[in-house]
């Protein structure tokens, strides 16, 4: 026998052999275990959904932070280098150029403990417990000077922790505001009777220099 029917013939004993313990529709893999779905169901929503039972102050948040954030962020939310800062930037968003921080921009408190439990500290996500997660929020809220340095962040009190820029942000009504743009039968060729260049993109340097 060949090389290639002993490999169809060993596929087809393989089918065979997996075929009872396989699920779904097209025949592979198996349903995920509720223990294999509860490790990816972490999110939080800004309703405080998906919170779990905990509490962190600001004073174990600045050790927490020191840490584990502090080499990347600043021991003050500062920033350092190109790493991102989190804290500053209040009043700056109409500015030509605006400091996006937790305290300047994000809208909801539920994304800064989100974004922290499942994807830090860099290298490490995850690896933190939840009141750690609690305590370093909290310090990031007292950088941005939000809360007073006793302040104790729990899942009991998330929801009264105003954001500056909860109100900046509007809901997506382009399906019905832009609909009058849309057209069943666009133009794919042809379309206008003259092209002409009437903006440079200099600083990007991506226009040609002749026509």
């Amino acid at each position: 026998m060949s090389k290639y029917r002993n490999l169809i013939a060993g596929t087809i004993a393989a089918t065979l052999i997996t075929a009872p313990v396989v699920a779904g529709e097209y025949g592979l893999g198996r349903e995920a275990l509720p223990e294999e779905v509860a490790a990816w169901d972490v999110d939080v929503a800004p309703d405080g959904t998906g919170l779990p039972a905990g509490s962190g102050s600001v004073e174990y948040g600045e050790e927490v932070f020191a840490e584990a954030c502090a080499y990347c962020h600043g021991d003050f939310a500062e920033g350092v280098d190109n790493w991102p800062k989190l804290a500053g930037g209040a009043d700056t968003l109409d500015h030509e150029d605006p400091l996006k921080t937790v305290g300047s921009y994000w809208p909801y408190l539920s994304t800064t403990w989100d974004y922290v439990n499942r994807s830090m500290p860099f290298g490490y996500a995850q690896s933190l417990e939840p009141d750690d997660v609690y305590a370093i929020v909290a310090y990031i809220l007292y950088s941005n000077d939000m809360v007073d340095d006793d302040f104790v962040l729990s899942n009991e009190n998330f929801l009264e922790v105003e954001m500056p820029n909860a109100g900046g942000f509007i809901i997506d009504d382009r399906e019905t505001a832009e609909a009058h743009f849309w057209n069943d039968s666009p133009c794919m060729e042809n379309c206008k009777d003259s092209v002409e260049i009437t903006m440079r993109a200099m600083v990007l340097d991506v226009t040609p220099d002749t026509e």
